[in-house]
């Protein structure tokens, strides 16, 4: 003969049987939302892995502009200390000179570098001409009454 079971047994049996029979409902409910909550956790990897990608390039181009920044700098220091030692004046003159630049180049090209060439020929010239003017000092040194011309030409630029 069965043996009658307690009516409350009975209703937390069919309760229990209910909960255990929502449970794979429920669990399929969990397993969709971690699939979704997985896809979008491996769209943020995927995303986050293009930023960190693009981020290192970008280091890499700042760190290449820093290096070529500091050489710039580097080089220009002498330059920045010169220009500091100039005054307002020494600028203005500074322009002015650079105007004149193509003038003076045209001068330079057509008129003293063909004399700077002749040079060496001119050295023996100026040799002669100074050893004639040392003669005719001598020759007038000796002439008769000349100390007392130099003496009265002495008196006449004293007075004026």
């Amino acid at each position: 003969m069965p043996t009658l079971l307690p009516p409350d047994v009975i209703r937390w049996a069919v309760r229990t049987a209910a909960t255990a029979a929502a449970v794979p409902g429920r669990v399929l409910n969990l397993l969709s939302a971690a699939e979704s909550v997985v896809a979008r956790a491996e769209e943020l990897v995927r995303r986050t892995e293009h930023t960190i990608t693009t981020a290192e390039g970008a280091i890499d181009q700042v760190q290449q502009v820093t290096s070529a920044a500091k050489q710039q700098v580097s080089a220009a220091r002498p330059l920045i200390q010169f220009a500091e030692e100039f005054s307002a004046h020494e600028v203005q003159a500074a322009i002015k000179l650079v105007d004149e630049l193509p003038r003076l180049a045209k001068h330079l090209n057509d008129d003293v570098l063909p004399i700077l060439g002749t040079l060496n020929r001119v050295g023996p010239d100026i040799h002669e001409l100074l050893a004639v003017a040392n003669d005719v000092r001598q020759a007038i040194l000796g002439i008769p009454g000349f100390n007392y011309l130099r003496r009265r030409g002495e008196e006449r630029d004293v007075e004026e």
